[in-house]
């Protein structure tokens, strides 16, 4: 006789039942059996993360020639931080680890700046130009991916194309967009697998952010070929897209700071730092690899605002002085991963030695620029040091403003605007910058003017010269009638770097800092005479400062009549070759002081 499945299944639960019944009624009502709990299935890894490496590949300075040292004994370079890099794989398991950068990556050594403009990597053919030292590095650290900076732009986007051509591993933007296709010009994010032994991959999404300042600082490389949204505008776009992909984790490197000030006003309707605003405002973020700042910012809660849940967000120190290290736990709900715990520090590069494997990966490229910056261009009759710029006129400084003068007026010369004065604005950009008496290097002249800045001349008034000289003076903070001078707190106010303190060569003019910000400027004058509100005078000013950087009155509005494409850190170089000699009695104007109520800081 056949036994219908049915039947069968249903006998077999009812004999079970009463077995069950009869075990029960046998046992001891003291020991009633309980369901046995199952521990959640949870794992462990790590993502490490750089930012604002700025050209640094080893720890060396290339304007002194020498190993990078400062006061604070930093170290310096990606050849420390992939030791550290090592230490934790080895740690925590080579299969645990991602590691990550927040952009600003080719520009800020004459490394990089070599592999840009001496030997650039944008040669043809492709195959036959120099692999940039950086993606060398990075590439045999095992990058798994990087935002770009706005500093990437500085060379112009071929440079760019070329360097990530060069990388074994996607740089991210979601927010730089293509100005032809309106679709995002590098990759937005990207998902990684993690393994997880008796469990299914853990997958995390990093997503790349850069900065809109870009369409201002870099506007002559970038102007209708790229624009730039706004970073927590683009992240709640993206962070869903991320999340859909299947990512249970989602990370974002962003190339913007966590709370500082917009340094360029409301030329664009974007925050300049709006990480912290990103974490608070986008949900489904859990980390933040925060970049362009220069600063070390170990660890920052933000609590999202729709979710309730903590953002972890982190910004090591630039140049690779640190290394941030965010740990997570994460656990299996539901067939899913959700993040239970994420902590993050910063690690010291200057606690371990150099990976010898990186360092002679770019031996060869170390030791050309090295060769490059050590030319003599000239001599110089005295020692001049930047030491004291941000306290007074020197004489070095001056030298910035006399090269630009004197290559405006060149520039100029026959022309509609030939008979107009030419002014020059410079600022203390290196505060280590020093030409010694006797034999100029290359490196000395470089390190005079440390940023890859163009220069342009724009037409301006005298009452624009002074609304100019007024907004620069907002750099000191108030020194009150009979206070002592404390330079550690006279200079930088409200966080106004040293690159955004410029002066006018070609003028004199006492800062009165005892008085309030829109007042300090006395005694403006041009030749000898009180200065001509209505009277012309043509500016010779770097790009950055043209294009709107720092947000200076008036001069991003004026009327450009000339611009140069070369580097005004090569116009120097030039200029000194050319004199042979440098003079302070060639140039050194004595044009501006610190005073207080009229009577003069120093003497």
């Amino acid at each position: 006789m056949s036994l219908k499945r049915r039947d069968f299944v249903a006998g077999t639960a009812a004999v079970a039942a009463g077995a069950a019944v009869a075990a029960t009624a046998t046992a001891s009502p003291a020991v009633a059996a309980e369901p046995k709990q199952h521990k959640p299935l949870t794992h462990t890894f790590t993502v490490l993360g750089t930012t604002d490496v700025h050209g640094h590949a080893v720890n060396w300075d290339y304007f002194t020639d020498a190993e990078y040292e400062d006061k604070a004994q930093n170290d310096v370079g990606l050849a420390k931080i992939a030791t550290l890099v090592q230490q934790i794989r080895e740690e925590v398991g080579e299969d645990r680890v991602l590691l990550i950068d927040a952009g600003d990556i080719i520009q800020g050594t004459q490394l990089s700046y070599y592999y840009a403009r001496v030997d650039p990597i944008t040669k043809k053919p492709e195959h036959k130009a120099p692999r940039h030292p950086m993606a060398l590095a990075m590439n045999a650290m095992r990058y798994d991916a990087a935002a770009v900076g706005n500093h990437e732009f500085n060379y112009g986007i071929d440079t760019v194309r070329a360097f990530e051509r060069q990388l074994h591993f996607p740089l991210l933007a979601a927010n730089a967009i293509d100005a032809k296709t309106n679709r995002p010009a590098f990759p937005p994010y990207i998902v990684k697998k993690l393994r997880v032994p008796h469990g299914p991959h853990v997958k995390v999404g990093i997503l790349g952010l850069t900065n809109p300042g870009i369409a201002i600082w870099d506007k002559d490389n970038v102007a209708g070929k790229m624009t730039f949204n706004g970073i927590p505008e683009q992240a709640a776009v993206y962070v869903p897209r991320v999340r859909s992909a299947g990512a249970d984790v989602v990370i974002v490197s962003a190339h913007s700071g966590i709370d500082e000030p917009t340094s360029w006003g409301d030329q664009l309707p974007y925050a300049e730092d709006a990480s912290g605003a990103m974490a608070a405002q986008v949900p489904g973020i859990d980390a933040v690899l925060v970049g362009h700042t220069h600063k070390e910012v170990p660890q920052r809660i933000v609590v999202n605002e729709a979710t309730g849940k903590n953002v972890v967000l982190s910004e090591p120190y630039c140049w690779g002085y640190r290394l941030t290290r965010f740990d997570f736990e994460v656990t299996l709900v539901d067939h899913e991963w959700q993040v239970t715990s994420c902590t993050a520090t910063t690690l010291n590069s200057n606690t371990v030695d150099e990976d010898p494997h990186i360092a002679a990966l770019v031996a060869k490229e170390h030791a050309a620029v090295r060769t490059y910056v050590n030319q003599t261009i000239g001599t110089c009759t005295q020692d001049l040091s930047i030491a004291r710029a941000p306290f007074q006129c020197v004489p070095i400084v001056d030298l910035i403003g006399k090269v630009q003068v004197d290559t405006v007026r060149a520039a100029l010369a026959g022309g509609t605007y030939a008979s107009l004065p030419v002014l020059a604005q410079a600022a203390p950009f290196n505060r280590t910058a020093d030409i010694p008496a006797g034999t100029v290097r290359l490196r000395d002249a470089a390190g005079l003017y440390i940023y890859e800045n163009t220069l342009e001349a724009k037409l301006m008034t005298g009452a624009q010269i002074r609304d100019y000289l007024e907004f620069t003076a907002q750099y000191f903070n108030t020194l009150a009638v009979g206070a002592p001078i404390d330079e550690s707190a006279l200079t930088n106010a409200g966080g106004r770097p040293d690159y955004n303190f410029d002066e006018v060569y070609g003028v004199s003019y006492d800062i009165d800092v005892s008085q309030p910000v829109g007042s300090r400027i006395k005694n403006l004058r041009f030749n000898g005479v009180a200065l001509d509100d209505t009277a012309q005078f043509v500016l010779a000013v770097n790009n950055y400062r043209a294009n709107g950087g720092g947000n200076f009155p008036h001069v991003a509005d004026a009327q450009l009549v000339w611009s140069s494409s070369d580097e005004i850190r090569n116009t120097i170089i030039a200029w000194v070759k050319a004199k042979g000699e440098i003079n302070p009695k060639d140039f050194s104007a004595n044009g501006w002081r610190l005073v207080r109520q009229g009577a003069p800081l120093y003497s």
